[in-house]
């Protein structure tokens, strides 16, 4: 029996990158896992990596009917929810000055509304106690050059945690984010549009600045959301555990 056993789960953004990786971690803990996305031909694929216990519902957290569409699904195939990841979100270099209106509310619509109405919209499946993770970063917590505005929208999220860890207080239903360091994954190249060159720069400015000397794993990171997932955080709420080799300590 795993530390999920008999649960159901959520991952948005679950197709690759650490939506992926955490939902394969769930999965071998005894959970069934639906992942979102918003391209079903990568959706299809993970389900098949991802084995029986899968299952994909195309959408996008931005549109409030994709996410009525999602927890109507859920409700109707499991009938409950014990955990959610609210994994999904984007990111895009613009230094300030040259920051447009359609880049502000491109991250916001996705990274803070959408996250914001994934988690209300599944509250009514949810019974007392279950678990809520949202995936921020330690672009909330760093200067970062050119990220302005995706760090404000983590910096929301993690606001979020804390606010809505005291909201669901009542019903025992725990609240925490996540924070991921360099964390090498596919956005860097579809989001952030990255070059090789320029993600190899990167992990070695990380692995000389992070006391433990090296840019993080996907795997890494879903460890730690399944122990935020699990009873083995049942004494913690309200929290942001940083998984970043210590990069936004120093």
């Amino acid at each position: 029996m795993g530390k999920l056993a008999n649960k159901v789960a959520v991952v948005t953004g679950g197709s690759s990158g650490l939506g992926f990786t955490t939902a394969l971690r769930f999965i071998a803990e005894g959970a069934d896992v639906f992942i979102t996305g918003r391209r079903q031909n990568e959706l299809d694929a993970a389900v098949k990596e991802l084995g029986s216990n899968a299952f994909a519902i195309q959408g996008d957290i931005s549109h409030p009917s994709d996410l009525d569409r999602l927890f109507a699904i859920i409700k109707e195939q499991k009938g409950h929810l014990d955990i959610l990841f609210a994994n999904a979100g984007l990111g895009s270099f613009a230094p300030l000055g040259q920051i447009t209106e359609e880049h502000f509310d491109r991250i916001f619509d996705i990274n803070v509304k959408g996250t914001l109405f994934t988690v209300q919209k599944a509250l009514p499946l949810m019974p007392d106690g279950a678990v809520i993770i949202i995936n921020s970063s330690i672009a909330a917590s760093k200067g970062l050059p050119a990220f302005g505005v995706y760090a404000a929208s983590k910096a929301a999220l993690r606001s979020f945690a804390r606010t809505w860890s005291v909201d669901l207080k009542e019903r025992r239903i725990r609240v925490n984010a996540v924070s991921p360091g360099t964390i090498v994954t596919p956005a860097y190249v579809n989001e952030l549009g990255m070059s090789d060159e320029q993600i190899k720069e990167l992990t070695a400015q990380t692995a000389g600045t992070a006391p433990l000397g090296r840019a993080g794993t996907p795997d890494e990171v879903a460890k730690a959301v399944v122990f935020l997932a699990s009873d083995d955080s049942s004494y913690i709420t309200g929290v942001e555990l940083f998984v970043d080799g210590g990069l936004a300590q120093i």
